[in-house]
């Protein structure tokens, strides 16, 4: 994507179009303000609505508290309000880690920002339209560059 920098742990896809967050060991705020960033800077961009897939499967731990998590599902409700409706799609099957992406959902469940979480990838394919391939994780190679590239 031209002009904008995306972290290692964000993929976009123009054909489909699709932004993927695949974060990995430990979620802390750094981590979502980088992605954040990146989505929002994709959204000025674009103008036109885009997909959205969270893979959590490569979480650790959490290092955020519910107050952070409320103060940016409020702040991505206020920022996105009167933009076209998007999928966001959550892959966990980590039920602490869920409760984060849950208090997420219920946030924005008012929004033009329609979450759902998912414990299989095949059912959130399904949901966003693409193809499962493409939400499928990173070969290990490429996620072992990727740590590499972050130290």
């Amino acid at each position: 994507m031209n002009n904008i920098n995306l972290p290692p742990d964000v993929e976009f896809h123009e054909d489909t179009p699709l932004f993927i967050y695949r974060p990995r060991g430990l979620l802390n705020e750094a981590s979502v303000d980088r992605a954040v960033r990146v989505l929002e800077e994709l959204e000025a961009k674009l103008k036109e609505p885009f997909s959205r897939f969270s893979d959590a499967s490569a979480i650790d731990g959490v290092e955020l508290n519910y107050q952070y998590v409320i103060q940016v599902s409020l702040y991505r409700v206020l920022t996105y309000a009167d933009r076209p409706p998007v999928k966001s799609a959550i892959l966990t099957t980590d039920s602490t880690i869920g409760h984060y992406f849950q208090l997420h959902a219920i946030i924005t469940q008012d929004s033009p920002i329609n979450v759902r979480i998912f414990r299989e990838r095949e059912d959130a394919a399904k949901w966003l339209r693409v193809p499962i391939e493409r939400l499928a994780p990173k070969s290990v190679a490429d996620s072992q560059s990727n740590l590499e590239e972050t130290k």
